[in-house]
């Protein structure tokens, strides 16, 4: 099949999944996908869970291991998936490989360690014996001040000691976040990091914070270990394309999300994206398929080429995670 032909046969069922098509090839991408952003959760567990709460959405607030996302995620191409945490409990880390063991569909774990604590060390050397451990999300979730860390010379040591493991750190994306990742980047150059969500991020208002972001963003990108998630692209707005907490629409058509799309993607180049579904947290905008459907249709006329990169080459360089079954691609 010629790259022309490809283009039409992808559009095609991209389109078909736009459009809720219930066949089995017309719902499967052509090209196998690893989602590097899904969570993992019990609240059924005696111990309970720090996320989601009784206020989230019913389609969030239950049950969530890999086999529930094995059944979603599978019909649409779906072949390997890396946890992102959802819990500051340190036992939690060791929960999700052992929920991830026997599924082979799970190639990974991103975990959560608190940097600077006095037992960061001990827990990064038993995760790190374990393959499925791929690295730990650090943010101002959970109560944390990121920029109050830093300002911690032990937090530079256990930075160091991450990437010198070999291990990948999931950071955000917006202003402040890439401000300080330039700073870690220029101390610990050989650290792996992947930016969150990168279509999901408030894009400021005022041009010249806008400008400023954008220059430290390409400043960041020629940095030979950064990558970004295309992931979280569905938003809610309003009737002016604001967005909004609730409330307002769910716009589902490409050329609404394109323009931030276009700008991600010339930014990032198609080396270093990454594909990310968020699920469950995206579950209550959008279907998997329709997940799925607007990233195949926004990559497809890159060719196959760009969409491998994109769906499955460049998660192996971001986190370095082995294969695990027949099916999950190598590059040998």
């Amino acid at each position: 099949m010629d790259r022309r032909d490809f283009i039409t046969a992808a559009a095609m069922g991209a389109a078909a999944l736009g459009a809720g098509a219930t066949g089995a090839e017309a719902q499967k991408s052509s090209i196998p996908i690893i989602d590097t952003h899904v969570h993992l959760y019990d609240p059924t567990r005696p111990q309970g869970i720090p996320w989601p709460n009784k206020d989230q959405p019913a389609s969030i607030y239950r049950r969530f291991l890999p086999g529930d996302y094995a059944k979603i995620a599978e019909p649409h191409g779906v072949v390997g998936a890396i946890e992102t945490e959802c819990s500051p409990w340190i036992e939690d880390n060791y929960w999700v490989m052992d929920v991830s063991k026997n599924e082979p569909l799970m190639v990974g774990e991103v975990g959560d360690l608190l940097l600077g604590h006095p037992d960061y060390r001990e827990h990064l050397e038993r995760l790190h014996r374990n393959p499925l451990y791929l690295g730990i999300r650090v943010s101002n979730l959970w109560g944390r001040d990121v920029e109050a860390l830093l300002k911690k010379p032990q937090v530079w040591a256990d930075l160091k000691a991450l990437a010198d493991a070999g291990l990948t750190m999931d950071f955000g994306a917006g202003p402040e976040q890439v401000r300080q990742l330039l700073q870690i980047t220029d101390r610990i150059p050989n650290l792996r990091v992947v930016l969150n969500h990168l279509p999901a991020q408030r894009v400021p208002d005022d041009r010249a914070e806008r400008a400023a972001w954008q220059k430290q963003t390409e400043e960041l990108v020629k940095r030979p270990h950064i990558y970004g998630k295309f992931s979280a692209i569905f938003q809610r707005v309003d009737e002016r394309g604001r967005r909004v907490q609730t409330g307002g629409r769910i716009p589902k058509d490409l050329a609404f999300y394109k323009p931030r799309l276009d700008e991600i993607y010339e930014t990032f180049g198609p080396d270093r994206l990454v594909f990310g579904s968020d699920w469950t947290n995206s579950e209550p905008m959008s279907t998997f398929g329709e997940l799925v459907a607007l990233d195949l249709e926004y990559f497809t006329p890159k060719g196959r080429e760009v969409m491998e990169k994109v769906f499955w080459k460049n998660s192996l360089a971001a986190y370095r995670w082995k294969k695990r079954r027949a099916n999950q691609p190598s590059l040998a």
